[in-house]
């Protein structure tokens, strides 16, 4: 029994067709899902040159105002999901520093909320002032 051959038309229509739909919805979708913006306030590089501390603040839609801390490879921009060792639910300045002894120092706001605030990032030990 012969094969029948499918016309060109009906298979562009089978294969583009699904991929058609699917990079529309896609497309779609990622319009409704707000983008995350970082904005650096603050990077000092640690006396080992190991590490940059930054300050910044990640916006993703209606965020509220908020400063946050991290570590990053020297020269590096924050990614938008970097993991901060220190946030507060504000925009106050965090007037961070490194110590000659290579710890890292930080002031937290006494009114406004801290929302994390480890006592070690990477190793190495943080103290709030």
């Amino acid at each position: 029994m012969p094969k029948a051959k499918m016309p060109v038309a009906v298979l562009l229509a089978l294969t583009a067709g699904p991929a058609l739909a699917i990079g529309v919805t896609l497309w779609v979708v990622n319009d409704m899902v707000p983008a995350c913006v970082v904005t650096e306030v603050q990077r000092l590089t640690a006396p080992d040159a190991e590490y940059d501390l930054v300050t910044f603040s990640r916006a993703c839609g209606e965020t509220p105002p908020n400063i946050q801390a991290a570590l990053v490879p020297p020269g590096e921009p924050v990614p938008f999901d970097a993991a901060s060792f220190v946030s507060v639910a504000a925009r106050v300045d965090l007037s961070p520093r490194w110590t000659e002894q290579g710890t890292i120092e930080i002031t937290l706001p006494e009114t406004d909320e801290v929302l994390r605030r480890d006592s070690t990032v990477a190793g190495i030990d943080v103290a709030y002032r």
